[in-house]
């Protein structure tokens, strides 16, 4: 593989690209895009799949920028790809509407496969996309037809290399052998603060050695040197694969180059001008692109295209020899659910924990959509999300739907947007509740992506009891509610479970996480309350008042509706004038017309007694000023749940005393 001074003139007009970007708008990272031009460049032009007319081709290699501040690098490449990203997005970087926002983000600009930022995000994401494409190549590759076999080529950084979520997804795929992973490793010495030496002295090669990794150091300014390395990346088939160079931030800048400030700000006007006389590169105009440079792209695009072809072909072939195969695949590209899938889900009218009853569901959900695939930190048998009838994904085995992501909450949360982002999985994780905390920031970036991820949260109150404050949730229902584009779902009883299954399975856009308990709650008698069905509105009248106009709503979810069920009866039998809402979501709820919600809820009523087992937070807006919300804002307790409902108030007597004082006020 020959590399040329066409190629190191092209290295050089994507850096100034990147630069001029970061100084038009006068914000930014120059230096990373500087000091890993090269790795990008090779990649880009000598292995990197793609179809710039078709971004969602199912079998292209992904790229992750993991450290998302070097933004500028991915888009002067798509730019000079042929994606839909003209040179005047690059002009308008960081600016209002543009498709080139200071971080990359999935779903805003063409050809970006992962929202990243957040260090440590994008390693973890690229785990998932890898283990994705293992299960599309079990599944749908024959002998004769290989449909997949696509790479993920990834630039982490030394920010990356100390977050710990980096470090459980690189034990993960080591763990799991996923081969068709390649990393590049900008190790620039530099953060913000200065030289890593101030806080960061360890042998990453050593450590990724110790992970099962294939290690690779390399000299990263070498064209040949970086080629070669990628080629024994892809012959490596049971190993992931980590290249090292020690990089130069800011390469090229006579006066940046190896210095913190060449990480988040622009390099100046003047520094600019040095740097190009430096680099050999005109002054002017900005944003110059040589006429070298477009042949090269122009010549490597007719080669990704006929790449493109050549499987657009095989697919035709694939289509007429295995037409069963290629339905399934269409279902699994399309997420296809089928319409009447709550026709064969259990039913429930005993007494039953939601999680055992989400269990039971999801056994019947798995029969009818095989493309719901996931697991657990290390909780399954507590979190009843084995799904029985099918094996486990491990190394070299990737047949099962059954993922043992071990105790790495923060890693299970970032494999599961890469596997979402993938495209064709509904991926699933599952955890205690309180335990969310720990992968909070791989949930928010779901959002932002609005990618269909399951999350199965059990253990979700006081009720936990005897375990104690540290695993009792309390703000943490609070806190998911805040997400932008998170669905939150917390059932009432068992049939409620199944209707909230139904309605993740229907969301599309956006993740969701459904909170169960650990405790039995009795079974609501829908022959005499209305169905569980109007989960789907996300809140709807259980036991209605005399009038339209109440003279108290009683508000609960979850475990605590059946509680304040028994109250509102008491008050109602008494003479008095009570509704009970029952609001499994809030999020569904508010989506709903405004007619509907006040049809609920109906304003003129402003006496109302909020009841949830967590944070009082965020439930104000639905007291309002004449209410009150009977909640937890402390830490929980160590003892028998029964216990604690008694000593924290969460129980039928309370409710309907807390009740009668707003109504006699």
């Amino acid at each position: 593989m020959q590399f040329d001074k066409n190629d190191a003139l092209t290295i050089n007009a994507i850096k100034m690209l990147s630069v001029d970007a970061v100084q038009k708008a006068n914000s930014g990272h120059p230096g990373l895009p500087m000091g890993v031009a090269d790795y990008a460049y090779v990649v880009w032009t000598r292995f990197l799949r793609y179809n710039p007319k078709d971004i969602t081709w199912i079998n292209r290699d992904r790229f992750v920028l993991s450290g998302g501040h070097g933004s500028t690098l991915l888009y002067s490449l798509l730019h000079l790809s042929g994606f839909d990203l003209s040179l005047e997005e690059l002009k308008n970087f960081r600016q209002w509407e543009s498709k080139t926002p200071g971080h990359p983000e999935y779903g805003i600009t063409p050809g970006v496969d992962t929202t990243t930022g957040p260090l440590g995000q994008g390693f973890g994401n690229g785990v998932g996309m890898a283990i994705s494409e293992r299960i599309f190549e079990n599944r749908f590759n024959t002998d004769e037809i290989k449909l997949f076999d696509s790479y993920v080529y990834g630039i982490v950084t030394d920010g990356d290399m100390m977050e710990g979520i980096s470090a459980e997804a690189a034990s993960f795929a080591g763990h799991l052998g996923l081969g068709n992973i390649i990393y590049f490793y900008d190790d620039n010495h530099i953060t913000i603060e200065g030289d890593t030496s101030i806080a960061f002295s360890e042998d990453v090669g050593k450590r990724f050695k110790a992970y099962d990794w294939q290690v690779i150091k390399i000299d990263p300014y070498n064209p040949n040197e970086i080629a070669k390395a990628i080629e024994l990346g892809q012959k490596e088939k049971n190993k992931p694969t980590l290249i090292i160079g020690r990089t130069h931030i800011g390469k090229g800048s006579p006066n940046k180059q190896d210095c913190a400030s060449a990480h988040g700000e622009p390099l100046g006007e003047e520094e600019v001008k040095l740097t190009k006389q430096n680099l050999g590169c005109p002054l002017e105009p900005a944003f110059y692109i040589p006429e070298e440079t477009k042949e090269i792209f122009k010549r490597c695009n007719e080669k990704k295209l006929s790449v493109y072809k050549e499987w657009k072909n095989k697919f035709e072939e694939y289509k007429t020899k295995y037409p069963q195969k290629t339905e399934n695949l269409n279902k699994w590209l399309n997420k296809e659910i089928p319409k009447n899938i709550a026709d064969d889900l259990p039913s429930f009218n005993e007494p039953i924990a939601t999680r055992n009853a989400a269990g039971k569901v999801m056994q019947a959900i798995a029969e009818k959509v095989p493309f719901l695939i996931g697991g657990s930190a290390d909780l399954a048998p507590s979190t009843k999300t084995i799904l029985k009838k099918y094996e486990s994904i491990n190394r070299g085995k990737f047949s099962g739907r059954n993922m043992h992501f071990g105790i790495r909450e923060h890693c299970m949360g970032a494999v599961v947007n890469g596997m979402a982002v993938f495209g064709g999985i509904i991926p699933y994780c599952s955890t205690f509740f309180v335990f969310s905390d720990y992968m909070k920031p791989s949930i928010r970036l779901a959002a932002i992506m609005k990618q269909q991820v399951i999350y199965v949260f059990t253990h979700d109150s006081i009720f936990v009891g005897e375990d104690g404050a540290t695993h009792e949730p309390i703000e943490q229902a609070a806190s998911l509610r805040l997400i932008p584009n998170l669905t939150v779902i917390r059932p009432a009883d068992a049939s409620e479970t199944s209707t909230a299954w139904i309605e993740t399975l229907k969301n599309k856009n956006g993740p969701t996480a459904i909170l169960l308990t650990r405790q039995k709650l009795s079974a609501i008698d829908r022959k005499i309350y209305p169905s569980a069905k109007n989960l789907s509105n996300g809140a709807y009248v259980l036991i209605d008042s005399k009038s339209s106009v109440p003279e108290l709503v009683i508000i609960a979810s979850g475990s605590e509706v059946s509680i304040c069920m028994e109250a509102a009866e008491r008050l109602n039998k008494e003479g008095h004038n009570v509704r009970l809402v029952n609001i499994p979501s809030v999020e569904i709820f508010e989506a709903q017309s405004g007619s509907y919600m006040e049809k609920v809820i109906p304003s003129l009523c402003r006496r109302r007694l909020v009841v949830e087992a967590g944070s009082t937070a965020g439930w104000y807006k639905y007291a309002g000023l004449d209410g009150k919300v009977l909640g937890i804002d402390e830490f929980g307790a160590s003892a028998p749940y029964e216990l604690l409902a008694k000593k924290f108030g969460f129980t039928a007597d309370n409710v309907y005393k807390k009740a009668l004082d707003i109504i006699e006020k």
